[in-house]
Formats: C-alpha cells, sequence, structure tokens
C-alpha cells in the first residue's frame, strides 16, 4: 500500500430512475470519464427544501481516475435532472493493481485493449 493519495476514485451520484442512471453510465463510459459505471437500487432520506423524503433512487458508482474527477464533475452537473444533485469522489485506499491498470488503459486515452478485468470483476 502506498502512503500518496490514490491516483483512482469512485465518484457516486444518484438519480430518479433506472433509465435514466443506465443512460448516464453508458455515456460515461463511451466518453472515457468511467472504466466501469455500477448502478444499484437505493432508498434515500433527505429534506429538500423544508420536506423530508423518503424516494426511491438508483445509486451510480463510476470508477475512474483522480485526474479526471474535475470533467467528470462536470459532464455529470450538465445532464443531471436534479437541482443540486449528489456528485461525491470516494478515494480509493487500495486496489488490485491489474484492475487499477484497466482503469487506466479505459480512461480517457484512446482505445485500450481488453473489454473487461480478465476476472470479470468490475
Amino acid at each position: 500500500m502506498r502512503d500518496e493519495p490514490s491516483p483512482h476514485c469512485v465518484v457516486q451520484t444518484t438519480l430518479p430512475s433506472e433509465a435514466q442512471a443506465a443512460e448516464l453510465a453508458r455515456a460515461i463510459v463511451q466518453a472515457r470519464l468511467g472504466a466501469c459505471a455500477q448502478l444499484q437500487a437505493i432508498r434515500s432520506f433527505y429534506v429538500w427544501q423544508a420536506q423530508a423524503h423518503d424516494e426511491p433512487e438508483w445509486l451510480l458508482s463510476i470508477k475512474t481516475r483522480s485526474a479526471l474527477y474535475p470533467a467528470l464533475e462536470a459532464w455529470i452537473r450538465e445532464r443531471h435532472p436534479y437541482e443540486t444533485p449528489e456528485i461525491i469522489r470516494l478515494p480509493l485506499t487500495a486496489g488490485s493493481a491489474a484492475y487499477l491498470a484497466w482503469v487506466d488503459q479505459h480512461t480517457g486515452w484512446g482505445p485500450g485493449p481488453g473489454s473487461g478485468p480478465e476476472n470479470g470483476d468490475n
């Protein structure tokens, strides 16, 4: 494990529907702003405009390079349906060297070899 900050991160955002989350996920991967994007159905509890909410949402988790975060945040913000979307960056403290190399190959630069990690784990 390294002492310096990780060059990789997971970026999360939430969306109101599976279709919107899937559309955003596909576009992020196609734009090479993320190597992998995963969707999960969640239930969110929050206060917005002085009202308590209990809503189903879709959590989108994007694996990417930390250097791409500013571009990814701006890209999500431009396309997100919420007025104030959740967009957070979670730094990785450790990870499989092979997987992180695959993330590097599939973000930012031209097309990289392979379609995913050899072990199939995204």
